[in-house]
C-alpha cells in the first residue's frame, strides 16, 4: 500500500489535494472512510497537528504498510462530525478536545484518545492579543472592549471564562476565524482576541500585535499556570479499532513514532507544518511547538487536569452530562 501525500517541496499542490479531499468527502455524502483499505484522518490545519504531518511526509505510515490520508476540515467541530458519520477514522492532534467531548455525548463510545497536546505558559499555544500600540496592559482592562475568539464552542467558552476570572461580568465574545485575528486587530475592528499560536507569532513579526498574556487556560481555567491544558487530541474511532484491529494497532504505533520524532527533531519537523497549514513559510521557524502526551504517558495528575477541563463544560451545561476522561484513553 502507499501513503497518500505529496513531496515537501510542493506545498501548494499538497494544500490543493487536502482541500479537494475534504470537499469530496463533504459532497459525496457517503461513508468514505470505509472505502478500500485507506485510513482517513481528519485534521484542523494548525501547528499542533505536526505529528500527523510528519508521519505522512516522512513515510512512517507507508513503512507500516498503511495507506493513510489526512483530510483537512475548516474546524474541529467538522472533524468530530465526520467521525460520528463514519467518514474518517480519527482525528489529528489540534482537534479541540471539547469538540470530541460533545461528539462523545452525541455518539457514546465513539473514540479513544491516542495522544493529546498539553499547553500552558511554557508550552505556548493559547493567548490573548491586542494591537501593538494598544494601551491595554492586562486582561482585566478589557471590560467594555470588543473581544473576539476563534470559532467553536470550546474557544468561545474558554474566552468568556478567562474574562470572568479577570473580573469582567457577563463578557461578550465574537467568533472570528483565526486567520482573521491579526487583520481584525490591525484594522481596529476588535480590541483583543483570544487565539492560538501561530497567531501571536505572525502578528508580532508583522509588527501589528503584541501578546497580552500567554497560557491563559492553565492559569485561569485550571487554576495553575504550570498545569497541562489538554485542549487538543488525536484519536481513533472505536469502529476502526473493532473493524480493523491490526491496522489500528499499526496506525497508533506509527503515530507514536512520529510524536517521538517531533520531540527529538523540533527544528527539522517545522518544515512539515508548511503545506498542511496556512502558516506562511517565513513564520514556520518562529512558531512554538506543542507538547505531546501519548495515551500510555498520562499521569494521574494529567488525567486530573484533563478531567477538570471537561468538568468545566459540564458545569456550564455545554456538555449535557459529565464525561469521565479516563475511559476515553486508548489502552493497548
Amino acid at each position: 500500500m502507499t501513503t497518500t501525500t505529496t513531496r515537501p517541496h510542493d506545498p501548494s499542490r499538497r494544500r490543493a489535494l487536502h482541500a479537494a479531499g475534504a470537499a469530496s468527502l463533504a459532497l459525496a455524502g457517503v461513508p468514505a472512510a470505509h472505502a478500500a483499505d485507506k485510513i482517513l484522518i481528519g485534521f484542523w490545519p494548525i501547528a499542533s497537528g505536526v505529528p500527523l504531518y510528519t508521519a505522512l511526509e516522512r513515510g512512517f505510515f507507508k513503512e507500516a504498510g498503511l495507506d493513510v490520508e489526512g483530510v483537512k476540515f475548516a474546524s474541529a467541530q467538522q472533524v468530530a462530525e465526520a467521525m460520528i458519520a463514519g467518514r474518517v477514522h480519527g482525528s489529528a492532534n489540534g482537534t479541540a478536545s471539547a469538540a470530541l467531548g460533545l461528539a462523545e455525548i452525541t455518539s457514546p463510545d465513539l473514540f479513544r484518545i491516542i495522544c493529546s497536546n498539553p499547553s500552558n505558559h511554557k508550552l505556548v499555544l493559547d493567548q490573548f492579543l491586542v494591537p501593538k500600540d494598544s494601551p491595554v496592559k492586562s486582561i482585566a482592562e478589557l471590560a467594555g472592549k470588543k473581544v473576539a475568539s476563534g470559532p467553536g464552542i470550546q474557544n468561545v467558552t474558554l474566552a468568556k471564562i478567562v474574562l470572568e476570572k479577570n473580573g469582567i461580568a457577563q463578557p461578550q465574545v465574537v467568533e472570528l476565524p483565526v486567520g482573521q485575528h491579526v487583520p481584525a486587530l490591525a484594522a481596529a475592528q476588535v480590541d483583543a482576541v483570544y487565539t492560538l499560536e501561530p497567531t501571536g507569532t505572525a502578528g508580532r513579526l508583522k509588527g501589528l500585535t503584541r501578546v497580552l498574556e500567554n497560557g491563559v487556560i492553565a492559569k485561569y481555567v485550571l487554576g495553575n499556570a504550570d498545569a497541562p491544558w489538554f485542549g487538543g487530541s488525536a484519536s481513533v474511532t472505536t469502529a476502526f479499532l473493532k473493524e480493523r484491529p491490526a491496522d489500528a494497532k499499526k496506525y497508533i504505533a506509527a503515530y507514536a513514532r512520529a510524536v517521538d520524532f517531533v520531540r527529538k527533531n523540533p527544528t527539522e519537523v517545522r518544515r512539515h507544518i508548511d503545506g498542511f497549514t496556512a502558516i506562511d513559510e517565513s513564520l514556520v521557524k518562529e512558531v512554538p511547538l506543542s507538547g505531546f502526551t501519548l495515551y500510555d504517558e498520562f499521569s494521574a495528575s494529567d488525567i486530573g487536569y484533563f478531567q477538570k477541563f471537561f468538568d468545566v463544560f459540564a458545569e456550564r451545561k455545554i456538555f449535557s452530562r459529565r464525561i469521565d476522561v479516563k475511559p476515553l484513553l486508548y489502552v493497548a
